[in-house]
């Protein structure tokens, strides 16, 4: 909220350099800046993936009236080593690994939600920094581990709206190791039944025309969650405040400077 920086890139401390399969160290933050320099396909799939990597192109009736693109305002990438998995498919799963590297870009459809990691991931400020609210969560409150996630499902209907692309593949960092499976239990098995209502409450979301900025749709958003998401808990009527709150702290903090008065010359002549 506080950085003035155009790119933010968010990252685990559990996290490393990874290595391409041909041994060289990848450049996770070069990539992030490359997806979000490049724009997004939201509105019809290319199935190259994405057309604006080297090598690859709109491929035949791919409409070129879409192949401008939209700007690019998300960048998700993934992992190597340690999947990012939930409690109970770590349980079942405790010894697996993620040795796959695919080297492929793809923005995600329109209307398309998707699990937002911030282990490894970046964006531009400017397009889409108001949502990046990772929710009110944590200590103290009912759930953990869905902050991330809550951001995403936020900022993609918003991108969505505002027509702003979301990139998900490379680049890859490696995961070094995995979070205690009945610690992440404790945290998330609430939001594991939640979110069978959440899903499809933002997959009905719809914003008004009035919204033409990212802290229109989210505050307009905020109404949404305390309107239909406060049946499921009470817990999201809270979050639905901290949502406003978050949005007036990201104005009081990020207002236009206001011009410093000009100091009064000296009157005397020396």
């Amino acid at each position: 909220m506080v950085s003035k920086k155009k790119y933010i890139y968010t990252i685990d401390d559990d996290c490393f350099v990874a290595k391409d399969p041909t041994g060289k160290d990848i450049n996770a933050l070069q990539q992030h800046i490359h997806n979000l320099l490049s724009p997004s396909t939201p509105f019809f799939f290319n199935t190259l993936y994405d057309p604006y990597r080297e090598g690859a192109d709109f491929v035949r009736g791919y409409p070129f009236s879409m192949r401008e693109g939209v700007p690019t305002a998300i960048s998700h990438g993934l992992w190597l080593n340690i999947p990012d998995y939930d409690a109970p498919t770590q349980l079942v799963k405790p010894r697996e690994r993620n040795t796959r590297y695919v080297d492929a870009v793809m923005t995600i459809p329109k209307g398309t939600i998707f699990p937002m990691c911030g282990m490894n991931l970046g964006f531009d400020r400017e397009l889409i920094g108001p949502a990046m609210y990772f929710g009110l969560m944590g200590d103290g409150q009912p759930i953990g581990r869905y902050d991330d996630m809550w951001a995403g499902w936020c900022a993609k209907v918003i991108c969505d709206h505002l027509s702003l692309g979301v990139k998900t593949g490379l680049p890859y960092i490696w995961h070094s190791k995995a979070s205690n499976p009945f610690v992440n239990l404790k945290k998330e098995y609430k939001g594991i039944y939640w979110q069978e209502e959440i899903i499809p409450f933002f997959q009905k979301v719809a914003f008004s025309k009035e919204s033409t900025t990212v802290q229109k749709c989210y505050i307009e958003l905020s109404k949404m969650v305390k309107e239909k998401l406060s049946p499921v808990d009470p817990y999201f009527q809270k979050l639905a405040d901290a949502m406003v709150t978050w949005i007036e702290a990201w104005e009081e903090l990020n207002s236009p400077a206001k011009s410093a008065p000009v100091a009064n010359a000296d009157p005397k002549k020396k």
